[in-house]
């Protein structure tokens, strides 16, 4: 399809019409200011995850732009998708940073490159498994994707990955910290949260800022914990101004490397299904723009299978420069339908922003002074919000809980996901495999594996069918 330049789109004949479709480009002004708000509104999560999981914030800003600008062009600039940090991924980042790298995770440092450079692998095979799937749909049709991975899959996955960082959001907001200050983490902690909480309830369908309830809710965290004392901008007067982000090169000599890898990979179960709706949605509000406006349907529902290929393309740029694993945002396309603004052209502006605020020391600084209680109190709410996800699918999908098979899967996977999180030691399945899991399988890796092979199995050999009561 041509690119188009407009000033305005085409009024349709019911009268003029504003809103700018994948192939236009806006005005610059319309361009610049556009592309800022979607910046703002991928930057606190996409940063958030960076504090959590102690990447470098200059290179996951620079890594997230550059991917989306990746993303857009393999997609041919059909499908408007802005990709920053995925959560889904923290819970097994988190594992192998503590297993690989404990002096630097397990302290207060803000950057921990020696994790950073092992996760990168994991994060280059989970590309390689979205391209590998999304070519496979683009030949075979999203009817297998469906078998494979239904829906009592993903969504339990989903509920084991949000539970399963329960630990580091309680860790945060107070258990990890010195008995003198306990008591004020904790009070800060709960003061970010309801906020945050406040801000996501009542300014719902507000516009922009009805968008932005995670950075409201950081920045009044972060007021009430400079009042208990717990900011120090002491780092932030000594950043420069300009800072070369810190890129990294993975650690493919390290065999420790490809053993936690697959376990880094196989998370991409739960995340398939969050973009491939996020496709949908958005092909549900293009397609109702472009009828307004007299111009044929786009239909990128019908580009699942290059989707994924696009989410992969995303993520072997993050992983080679050392930035966070990524996918497809929510909070973006929401900002989209808001602003009936559909433009890849804004989109590509939003990242060059993202790669040029990459280089600026004083803002990775000052991000990197947001107290662990305030972390903490945002992680309580957002994990929590992953874990509903998945029930939230399971219900959409229409899963039929009265049936025995779909019963047995997620029974198992949400045991082993989560049980073995809990009471295993390391919370590994004391199953090993040479070169790949030599120490176990980590837990939330068995409880997929273990899913996916009673699915198989229910696939193979025929089941009688079962009817909802």
């Amino acid at each position: 399809m041509s690119k188009k330049t407009a000033a305005a789109p085409a009024p349709s004949p019911k009268g003029k019409v504003f809103g700018f479709l994948p192939d236009d480009n806006p005005p610059v002004g319309a361009m610049l200011s556009l592309g800022f708000q979607q910046f703002l509104t991928m930057f606190p999560a996409t940063v958030l995850v960076a504090v959590l999981t102690k990447f470098d914030i200059g290179i996951t800003l620079l890594a997230s732009g550059l991917g989306t600008i990746v993303a857009l062009l393999v997609s041919k600039r059909k499908i408007p998708m802005y990709y920053g940090s995925s959560f889904s991924y923290m819970a097994v980042i988190m594992t192998v940073m503590s297993k690989f790298a404990p002096d630097c995770y397990n302290s207060t440092a803000v950057y921990c490159p020696d994790g950073v450079r092992i996760v990168q692998v994991g994060i280059i095979l989970t590309a390689v498994f979205e391209i590998l799937f999304g070519l496979l749909i683009m030949r075979v049709g999203k009817a297998v994707l469906d078998r494979i991975l239904p829906p009592i899959i993903t969504g339990s996955m989903a509920m084991v990955i949000g539970i399963a960082l329960a630990n580091a959001a309680l860790g945060n907001a107070g258990n990890w910290a010195a008995p003198e200050v306990a008591s004020k983490t904790w009070a800060v902690a709960f003061i970010t949260l309801i906020a945050t909480i406040l801000f996501s309830v009542y300014l719902q369908g507000k516009g922009l800022v009805g968008m932005l309830p995670i950075l409201f809710g950081a920045i009044f965290g972060y007021i009430v914990a400079y009042f208990f004392g717990l900011v120090s901008f002491a780092k932030v007067t000594e950043a420069a101004w300009f800072e070369l982000p810190k890129f990294t090169i993975p650690a493919f000599e390290k065999p420790e490397a490809w053993g936690m890898a697959l376990s880094i990979a196989l998370i991409f179960i739960a995340t398939v299904p969050e973009s491939t709706a996020h496709l949908y949605q958005m092909s549900l509000y293009i397609d109702e723009l472009a009828a307004e406006m007299g111009r044929k349907p786009y239909n990128i529902k019908e580009l699942i299978g290059l989707n994924l290929v696009a989410d992969g393309s995303d993520d072997i740029v993050v992983g080679l420069l050392g930035g966070c694993a990524g996918t497809n945002y929510g909070e973006n396309n929401s900002l989209m339908a808001i602003t009936r603004n559909y433009s890849t052209s804004v989109l590509m502006t939003a990242g060059a922003m993202a790669i040029i605020f990459g280089f600026f020391g004083k803002l990775v600084a000052l991000v990197n002074t947001l107290p662990a209680a305030v972390v903490g109190g945002l992680s309580i709410y957002l994990f929590g919000v992953i874990g509903m996800q998945g029930v939230a699918l399971i219900q959409s999908e229409k899963v039929n809980l009265f049936d025995p098979k779909q019963l047995a899967v997620g029974a198992v996977i949400l045991i082993c996901g989560i049980g073995g999180n809990l009471a295993l030691p390391n919370g590994l399945f004391p199953f090993t495999v040479p070169y790949l899991f030599p120490n176990g399988i980590p837990a939330i890796v068995f409880a997929a594996i273990v899913g996916i092979l009673i699915n198989t199995i229910f696939l193979i050999f025929k089941t009688p069918e079962v009817r909802g009561g």
